[in-house]
């Protein structure tokens, strides 16, 4: 009996002894600090300045020192608590890379975000990391940017950019209402009326224009014309017979 039970302390020995090793080879896989074979440089095209609600934007430059390549996996980019940077203000959406660095190569890199409008006027904790790993599978991140900065305040006031965006809808709802009018140039000739029968209710509306002019004496001669007042006096005439 106490063979067996100092066997099966043996065996359970073993068994945490691997999970240990299993455990250290997990982690030799991973790794908080840069490479030695890795270098970064980092470069804010509008220099050190962080205004609110603008673009900021940046280029990461990544040198492969070492005999192996590098492939670069993401770069991300957070504000943190300036008294604790384990706590988050704003943390932006990684940038998802998986680009190969050969050996003795540069790889520059870019990457904008935007600071929170709410945030001007403040110091923040300005913190951007580059993830990558070697051939071997070994992970690796470089702080390339770990420092403090201000956010400034915006360049344009909010109730100036309140007012501009009020004028320009104010000006653009008075243009609808303004009539359209076509330019007429110096050479445009007006359409004539269209021709519309009337009837031959009288002489004056008929077009005569294709009968001859020996058979219009003609008519003219047969049946003269009387005006009006003639036609009276004579119906007056008769009536006093």
């Amino acid at each position: 009996m106490e063979d067996e039970e100092t066997e099966a302390a043996d065996e359970d020995e073993d068994d945490e002894a691997e999970v240990e090793d299993d455990e250290n080879v997990e982690l030799s896989h991973s790794h908080s600090s840069a490479s030695p074979n890795a270098d970064t440089t980092i470069l804010f095209v509008k220099g050190d300045d962080f205004p609110a609600n603008e673009i900021v934007k940046f280029l990461l430059g990544f040198s492969n020192k070492g005999p192996e390549n590098f492939v670069v996996e993401s770069l991300d980019a957070s504000f943190r608590y300036p008294q604790d940077y384990q706590f988050y203000i704003q943390n932006f959406t990684a940038l998802q890379l998986g680009i190969e660095v050969p050996a003795s190569r540069q790889a520059t890199f870019e990457y904008s975000f935007i600071p929170a409008e709410p945030m001007g006027g403040r110091p923040f904790g300005l913190v951007i990391n580059l993830n990558y790993k070697d051939a071997n599978g070994n992970i690796f991140q470089n702080a390339v940017f770990n420092q403090t900065v201000t956010i400034t305040e915006p360049s344009t006031p909010p109730h100036l950019r309140l007012t501009s965006c009020s004028l320009t809808y104010s000006s653009s709802s008075s243009l609808q209402h303004l009539p359209l009018r076509l330019p007429v140039g110096p050479r445009a000739r007006r359409r004539p009326a269209p021709k519309v029968e009337m009837g031959t209710s009288s002489h004056n509306d008929v077009d005569l224009s294709w009968i001859p002019q020996e058979t219009l004496n003609q008519i003219n001669k047969a049946s003269p014309r009387r005006s009006p007042r003639k036609r009276n006096q004579k119906r007056s005439a008769g009536s006093d017979e």
